[in-house]
């Protein structure tokens, strides 16, 4: 991850491509795009939610902490899964990593995302108490 002023970018090919940035930094909040399971421009583990899951998720703490921030810090995830089926794994990656910080969260069931073989996006807010 490289921070620019109030920007964060991980160097994705979808940040370039759609013009984003990976994080936005506003005073003590960091704001996280949505994150895939999407490495070196691959989908990592095509068919597995659960592993999707917590790979979006070490990206979008990785942004978190670019941003000045921690896991620690996180008030909101939001997730979106592909198939309804996949809501219990996807809860239970978000349970292991964010499970003592107890953030607000919102899950949504989506028509599909960027690429067919990515079943999760995840997005998190941080902000310093």
């Amino acid at each position: 991850m490289e921070r620019t002023g109030t920007r964060v970018f991980s160097g994705g090919i979808w940040e370039e491509r759609y013009g984003y940035a990976r994080a936005v930094v506003v005073g003590d909040r960091v704001v996280v795009s949505g994150c895939t399971a999407t490495v070196d421009g691959e989908v990592q583990h095509v068919g597995d939610p659960y592993w999707q899951s917590m790979t979006a998720m070490s990206i979008a703490l990785e942004a978190v902490e670019a941003g000045g921030l921690t896991r620690d810090d996180v008030v909101m995830v939001r997730y979106y899964v592909v198939e309804h089926r996949h809501f219990d794994q996807v809860g239970s990656a978000i349970a292991e990593v964010f499970g003592r910080v107890r953030p607000a969260c919102t899950g949504v069931r989506v028509a599909g995302l960027v690429d067919p073989r990515m079943l999760v996006e995840i997005e998190i807010e941080a902000q310093r108490a």
